[in-house]
């Protein structure tokens, strides 16, 4: 499964701190010697201020209680800046903690300003000190200090650039507290300002998207809405070029996200499409069972990368979690993701045979006889599939499917309203392009 793990291409893309949630994953897992994440580690950990972290991690590694001088030099180093720091936010955080004079703050900005530096002799200085001291809280791991202080530096700071990095921070600091409702606000105020700021240069935008889809991957893995979230975000031809052109690797989760996802079916056909032009870019048993399926009809290879598909989510730090269902249930993703692939497998194997061996059929499904009958039956009473089992033969006879007109028309006008979307929002993309220039 190492072969299949992505930590190299994602870790890139984040945070020094969003890397210890999958460092920490791949040590359950067992995919690497120990030794050799404990030193990956302590490698991140030293561009950081997680000293005592860093500390307790080495006398692991070493199995010994003593540590280097320049760890014991650097701790000094980290509690005498941060004392620094904390003296020189010290105004304006006392203000910030009196409840009543927070009241007196309003909406504009330049009267806040004003109304701080002529009342409580807190200027420009100070308001720097806030951004700095909560970075540096940040940095030791303090992320709800850090949070807290990243939010109210926001709503005084001018800079434009500054105020995104803390943006940036308090996204970061959410993930980490795992505080998903809150994350997605900041992820979705963020996304506002990639798409709708000038850079300097269109390969800032770019890598802005980059790392957005990729920090993205902790909430909407996480959120009870992130499936249909992440197919919304990551599947916007802005984004979606992106992905092939510099992120090939995160099809495996849009992928993903289309299996497990029955209300974005309109969308998947397209998605196919994506997969089969990039096969020579980026595959793995996910996107592979697809092109199995819808590119190759390969359902003896389906069936194999079904299994193989099992493993891949288990052993991925995103898709090893639970998904909610419609009755307030959770279930493990893997499981939804292996009935639907079934479920995928028989519609695409229906539309070629009018007459089904039901032993034909449970070998494809993976399933034994019984299991595979059931999987059937289970399907006609739902009404999600339109034929007839013959015991005795042991065959399902598919009924004739006469497309309806009116639900024709409707999913034709959906799509037109799609593509009349994604014209005008290119057209006004061009057009602020050249009011830029």
């Amino acid at each position: 499964m190492a072969n299949y793990d992505l930590t190299t291409r994602i870790a890139p893309n984040l945070d020094r701190h969003l890397v210890f949630p999958l460092l920490e994953f791949l040590q359950d897992r067992q995919m690497y010697d120990d030794d050799h994440i404990l030193k990956a580690k302590i490698e991140l950990l030293n561009k950081t201020n997680m000293v005592d972290y860093a500390m307790d991690i080495h006398k692991s590694l070493y199995h010994t209680e003593e540590v280097p001088q320049d760890m014991v030099e650097r701790r000094v180093e980290v509690v005498a800046r941060l004392k620094s720091l904390e003296e020189a936010a010290a105004p304006l955080v006392s203000f910030l903690q009196n409840a009543a004079a927070v009241q007196e703050l309003r909406a504009d900005k330049q009267y806040n300003l004003q109304m701080l530096n002529e009342k409580y002799q807190i200027g420009p200085a100070q308001i720097e000190a806030l951004y700095q001291y909560a970075k540096f809280q940040f940095e030791c791991g303090n992320y709800s200090g850090a949070a807290d202080y990243l939010y109210q530096y926001r709503a005084l700071c001018t800079n434009s650039e500054r105020s995104l990095s803390a943006l940036w921070g308090k996204l970061a600091a959410e993930i980490l507290m795992q505080n998903w409702d809150i994350a997605l606000e900041e992820l979705n105020r963020l996304k506002e300002i990639i798409d709708s700021k000038n850079f300097a240069s269109p390969l800032n935008q770019v890598q802005s998207r980059i790392w957005l889809m990729h920090w993205s991957l902790f909430i909407f893995f996480n959120h009870d809405n992130g499936r249909t979230l992440i197919i919304d975000l990551f599947n916007q031809d802005k984004y979606l070029n992106v992905i092939q052109t510099s992120a090939p690797h995160l099809l495996r989760y849009l992928a993903t996200a289309f299996v497990v996802n029955k209300r974005r079916r309109p969308q998947f056909k397209d998605f196919i499409k994506v997969i089969q032009q990039e096969q020579h870019s980026y595959k793995d048993p996910i996107t592979e069972f697809l092109a199995c399926v819808y590119v190759n009809y390969d359902f003896d290879g389906a069936q194999k990368k079904m299994r193989e598909c099992e493993e891949v989510i288990l052993n991925d730090p995103f898709l090893c979690k639970r998904v909610e269902e419609s009755n307030f249930s959770t279930v493990p993703l893997r499981d939804e993701f292996l009935e639907n692939a079934r479920l995928f497998i028989f519609e695409t194997y229906c539309r070629i045979h009018q007459r089904i061996d039901m032993r034909v059929l449970a070998e494809k499904l993976n399933l034994n006889y019984e299991e595979a009958e059931r999987w059937i039956v289970n399907l006609i009473r739902g009404s999600k599939l339109d034929a007839k089992i013959d015991s005795q033969t042991g065959t399902v006879t598919m009924e004739p499917n006469h497309p309806n007109v009116y639900e024709q028309l409707i999913d034709h006008t959906k799509a037109l309203n799609g593509r009349t979307y994604k014209l005008v929002s290119q057209l006004l993309e061009h057009a602020q392009a050249q009011a830029a220039r």
